[in-house]
């Protein structure tokens, strides 16, 4: 039997994985079977600078957190190797970069995910990995509202100008 103190770290795990479950949009949860130290150093950084909280946690410990958490439907894709991943704000970086990583990787594996507090197929994953980042969407978003004012910006310039070249225009002699 374990000890009370080895029981009250597990409850505070379990705690703090259910706590960031509730306050992200969105998770991934990965069988990182046969990933290399240095390949793990590098999807961690580069989903910390995703903005994704990512870790390898039990799967009876991730089980009470999701159960806390109120996501039904895990229970039978804990098993074997697991880690999660989960974003506060960011709805697809977890899934696009996990999901790059599985396409090079044979056995790193997507087992699941969810997406507002509800999971979520594996397709709609996939689908969530084919999207762009936030700052590319945005980015088009802002074109898309520029492009309007800018050839009318362009289209009032060109009268002003071909109005100052017949105001500038010397007079012809008789």
């Amino acid at each position: 039997m374990p000890s009370q103190k080895v029981l009250e770290e597990k409850k505070q795990i379990v705690a703090d994985l259910s706590e960031r479950i509730k306050n992200s949009v969105a998770g991934v949860i990965v069988d990182y079977r046969g990933i290399s130290v240095a390949d793990d150093t590098k999807l961690r950084k580069e989903l910390r600078e995703a903005g994704v909280h990512y870790s390898v946690i039990k799967n009876t410990l991730i089980k009470f957190a999701v159960d806390n958490a109120g996501l039904e439907g895990l229970d039978d894709v804990l098993n074997g190797t697991t880690a999660i991943a989960t974003s506060e704000t960011d709805y697809v970086a977890a899934a696009r970069i996990l999901s790059k990583y599985a396409d090079s990787n044979a056995t790193f594996e997507i087992k699941s995910g969810y997406l507002d507090g509800e999971v979520i197929s594996l397709e709609k994953i996939q689908s969530l990995a084919k999207l762009p980042s936030r700052e590319i969407l945005l980015a088009n978003v802002l074109g898309a509202f520029n492009a309007p004012i800018a050839s009318f910006a362009r289209a009032v310039q060109a009268i002003v100008d071909k109005n100052n070249d017949g105001a500038n225009a010397e007079p012809a002699e008789a």
